[in-house]
């Protein structure tokens, strides 16, 4: 099926010899199409079956952005009951990022002599000083990568000026960061360094339980992540907190399936780890990415958007690579923290309330003029919610109103 670029319509695809690879392309493709709704419907009226049998409402929370933004583009949300709903969590990189450390890169960028690579999700995330983006508008030698080892190539290419990688995000890019360090100092690279900044999401989780304001009841836990981490590190979480979790992929059936294995604990009143993944997902991880971490960072508490200082959250250079440390090499000092005027990002990433209950909210906060983090990163929360659920969204309001409006003319 195609698009008929004089309608913006689906038109069905003209009949091809049967002998043709494109035919069998289509056979194939229209096969698996056809499978997947019908797995989907069976799942959805698995899910409407399991729910109305629920005493109360349920909540799950997705710790991965990426869920998070594939739910919302394939219509997830559509196809769950009311009475089950999802909640987004601190599983995207930028969104976690404490102010202060964005200040910093701000800073750094603006030195002399000094060439700033970062993933090009954190060029729009403001601080106090502004963004990477404004900063780099005013001149500053700041190059958005893609991979860690760019940054060591652009340190090797510019040997008179200081490279300093932003190291961001959770274990699923924690290994490049390490592997960067290991080879600049087997290559004798000494101008280039790393501002780290990573994540780790078990005590995040931890903190979001130990909250009694916040309320989960299960988790979806993040694919990539548990690629790296494992499977068997949060059966710790199901036993000592009592909560269901299931790792998925990113498809929406796998999305979908974890949801119906959730609700069905919640059901039967019991909590497993179950782990939809198994084809990527391995109960001990990666543990060569796991020992190359090891190698060059250890545990260290951390700051985080919203959730304040956790310990033993976050990643530090070991002193055996302190020189490829930014925060050593540069006497930096994390200043404080000054969130946005009336921006819900924190809220948001904690599950304490959706995207469109904040008021700036596709008005004054946009994918354009983002006010707050979760609108900037392509896996933050209200961007995915403005991208693919905003007419949704339009639609609940325009109901919603003509019901007030009928209640009044009743009475």
């Amino acid at each position: 099926m195609t698009i008929d670029p004089a309608t913006n319509e689906s038109a069905v695809d003209p009949p091809l010899p049967e002998h043709t690879a494109m035919h069998r392309y289509r056979s194939r493709r229209d096969e698996l199409v056809s499978r997947n709704r019908a797995r989907m419907k069976i799942l959805s009226e698995e899910l409407q079956d399991v729910a109305s049998h629920l005493d109360r409402p349920v909540k799950f929370m997705e710790v991965c952005g990426t869920h998070t933004v594939n739910a919302c583009r394939s219509g997830v949300h559509s196809l769950m009951p009311k009475s089950v709903s999802l909640v987004s969590g601190p599983g995207c990189p930028v969104c976690v990022t404490a102010q202060r450390y964005i200040d910093a890169l701000v800073q750094l960028g603006k030195r002399d002599n000094v060439i700033l690579a970062t993933y090009g999700d954190m060029m729009r995330v403001a601080g106090a000083g502004g963004s990477l983006e404004v900063a780099r508008s005013q001149g500053a030698n700041i190059r958005v990568v893609t991979s860690s080892m760019e940054a060591v190539e652009i340190a090797q290419q510019h040997p008179d000026q200081e490279v300093i990688f932003a190291a961001v995000g959770f274990e699923t890019t924690t290994p490049p960061s390490a592997i960067a360090v290991i080879a600049a100092q087997a290559k004798g690279i000494t101008n280039f360094s790393i501002l780290p900044c990573h994540k780790l999401v078990i005590p995040a989780m931890t903190t979001l339980l130990e909250d009694p304001t916040i309320e989960i009841d299960g988790f979806l836990c993040p694919g990539h992540v548990s690629v790296i981490i494992g499977s068997a590190i949060y059966e710790p979480l199901v036993e000592q907190y009592d909560k269901p979790c299931v790792i998925v992929g990113f498809e929406a059936l796998q999305i979908m399936e974890g949801i119906v294995k959730l609700s069905k604990q919640v059901l039967e009143n019991t909590s497993r780890l179950e782990n939809c993944y198994p084809e990527a997902v391995s109960p001990i991880g990666n543990q060569r990415a796991i020992d190359l971490v090891d190698k060059v960072f250890e545990p260290t508490d951390a700051v985080w958007r919203a959730l304040g200082e956790m310990k033993l959250s976050g990643l530090a250079v070991r002193d055996e690579f302190a020189e490829y440390d930014a925060f050593q090499k540069f006497g930096i000092e994390l200043g404080e923290d000054h969130d946005p005027p009336g921006c819900r990002c924190g809220e948001v990433i904690t599950g304490r309330c959706m995207p469109h209950d904040c008021k700036l909210f596709g008005s004054v906060c946009t994918p354009i003029y983002p006010v707050g983090p979760c609108m900037v990163s392509s896996e933050g929360s209200c961007q995915a919610w403005f991208k693919y659920r905003r007419q949704e969204l339009k639609q609940l309001q325009a109901n919603q109103s003509q019901y007030e409006i009928s209640v009044e003319g009743a009475q």
